[in-house]
């Protein structure tokens, strides 16, 4: 007889419909053999204060938070994880007695990625794509990582001025238009080149951050946290051009399996999670 379903998880969002979330947790609960629900809830803006004050009082042991509410969530909550405070989002929030925890576990799944693949990169120079909330995730996990140097390629480097503030502290940050010349020198220079930016995914698949593969260092590591298509112009330019890649789909198990940790102190079974992930994507 299957075991009574005794704590709920889930995930919040609007729309929520295209979350992967759903079915990469339900596989990692049962493959523990936990007796654990995921569900997904679509939630108005204007709801959201409302749903969470539900979910503090219910049997939710805790939820994930997606578009549009990962900033607007974070005054809801009790307390705030440093990897949520630093990037500005919260992703994973756990209950814990009535209080409700805010976590960010992006940080964590883009590291566990390079993990995954035998890398790290501290103490080494690094390009980042982009300076968008996902660019804000992967800069502190870079910062965390001990890069060297970090230097941000963007479209506009007036943007940048509040994420360049928020980071100062790290004293290793800098913007660069990657129309600039000293962009295209800096590549020279790195060993990491990360695509945080929306260019390449579907269905805009033949789009691509400006990068001149002639300036790029022979041996960087290309990384594109993008997952569908699995394999975007960016990786398919850089693997022609002899650069070994990455591509989102580690990052998405690995923060997924770090929010599984947080609320049942389990490690997920990511081989089950990356099952379920390829079945559910196009």
């Amino acid at each position: 007889m299957a075991a009574a379903i005794v704590q709920q998880l889930g995930i919040i969002g609007y729309p929520v419909g295209h979350s992967l979330s759903p079915a990469m947790q339900q596989a990692a609960i049962e493959a523990a053999g936990l007796p654990y629900r995921y569900t997904a809830m679509e939630v108005l803006p204007e709801k959201l204060a409302a749903t969470v004050s539900e979910l503090r009082n219910s049997s939710f042991r805790g939820f994930n938070v997606t578009i549009p509410h990962k900033t607007a969530v974070m005054p809801l909550l009790d307390e705030i994880h440093e990897d949520a405070r630093r990037i500005g989002a919260v992703n994973t929030v756990v209950q814990e007695e009535g209080r409700l925890i805010g976590y960010n576990t992006d940080a964590a799944g883009f590291l566990e990625g390079l993990r995954g693949v035998g890398r790290t990169f501290a103490g080494k120079n690094a390009v980042l794509l982009g300076a968008g909330g996902a660019a804000r995730a992967l800069l502190w996990a870079l910062v965390k990582e001990g890069v060297e140097k970090i230097l941000l390629g963007v479209r506009n480097v007036e943007k940048t001025r509040e994420l360049l503030r928020d980071f100062s502290f790290a004293g290793n940050v800098m913007a660069v238009s990657w129309t600039a010349a000293l962009f295209r020198e800096r590549l020279a220079e790195v060993d990491l080149v990360v695509n945080a930016t929306p260019l390449g995914m579907a269905p805009h698949t033949e789009v691509m951050p400006p990068v001149d593969w002639h300036a790029l260092k022979a041996h960087a590591f290309l990384y594109d946290i993008i997952y569908t298509p699995t394999k975007t112009r960016f990786l398919r330019e850089g693997e022609a051009n002899g650069h070994e890649t990455l591509n989102g789909i580690p990052m998405l198990i690995g923060q997924g399996a770090a929010a599984f940790r947080l609320w049942t102190g389990q490690e997920a079974d990511r081989e089950a999670m990356g099952r379920a992930l390829s079945a559910s994507l196009p």
